[in-house]
Parts: structure tokens; C-alpha cells; sequence
């Protein structure tokens, strides 16, 4: 099985292309969190380079900017090509099957017009004061144990 699950934000504004057969494409790169901290007690991020065909590829570049947060629900396709050095390139991307617009929706804006709905009424949800840099299970250890008689 070939699936893929991300959240994260675009590093730059999307740029709709054409095929020379006239089908909308964006390629564009979201960076991911991760779920842990680096050494010096820093996040670091991935950045997956991300492509997205049709109506799809269209309502991102005419409601997305460099920012936005979107989840992808898609597969990784490999490739190759030969650069003009003569050199074998290898590619990694993820082909998207859905975008979800996660941002808030913007009065008056672009993105209170969007195609796509947002799964949450951000304007209308209570806050909740979570520190979303604090790991939840860091007091678990490493182990957890699940008796087989638990379920009856």
C-alpha cells in the first residue's frame, strides 16, 4: 500500500503550469514539523516536494499562499531523469489525491470564497490553552504493555 498523510505549510506561493497537453499541474514543497527536537532542543522540519493535478492544482494557486496550512492525503511516485551533465537525477515526490484548506477562513478575503472547505469553523471554536511543543507521552518511557486480556 502506497499512502501519505501529511500537515504542514507551503514555502513559497504556488505557480499553476500546463502540460503540453493542457492539464493543470502545481508542484510546490510543504514543510513538515517533526515530532521531536534535535539535540540543541530545536525543531526541525522535512521538505516534501509535493505535485498536484486539475481543479485541484488550480483552487490551490488562486487560494493558497506562502504559509498556508494544508493537509495531503496521496502517494510517493519515484522517478529519473538525465540532467544535461549526462548525470542519472533520481526524484522523490508525493502526488496528492486531496488538499484540505487547514487555515482559518479570512474575512473579505480569497480564502473565505475557497472551493475547499476548511473541517473546522475556526471563528466559532473555543481555545484551548495547549502548548503544542510539549510531548504528551514523554513520561510513558519507552515501553508500553498491553495485556491480551484487556479486551474481554
Amino acid at each position: 500500500m502506497n499512502r501519505v498523510c501529511l500537515v504542514g505549510r507551503l514555502t513559497a506561493k504556488p505557480e499553476l503550469r500546463y502540460t503540453n497537453s493542457q492539464i493543470a499541474y502545481c508542484r510546490f514543497t510543504v514543510a513538515v514539523n517533526r515530532t521531536f527536537s534535535n539535540a540543541q532542543g530545536q525543531r526541525e522540519a522535512d521538505f516534501i516536494s509535493v505535485i498536484v493535478w486539475r481543479k485541484q492544482a488550480e483552487n490551490l494557486v488562486n487560494y493558497l499562499d506562502k504559509g498556508s496550512q494544508v493537509s495531503i492525503d496521496g502517494r510517493i511516485q519515484t522517478g529519473s531523469y538525465t540532467a544535461q551533465d549526462g548525470s542519472k537525477r533520481y526524484t522523490t515526490d508525493v502526488v496528492a489525491d486531496n488538499v484540505q484548506f487547514l487555515d482559518p477562513k479570512r474575512g473579505g478575503s480569497a480564502m473565505s470564497n475557497s472551493a475547499e472547505p476548511t473541517p473546522y469553523d475556526y471563528q466559532n471554536t473555543p481555545t484551548n490553552d495547549v502548548n503544542i511543543d510539549e510531548d504528551p507521552f514523554a513520561d510513558f518511557g519507552d515501553n508500553v504493555s498491553i495485556d491480551d486480556n484487556f479486551l474481554d
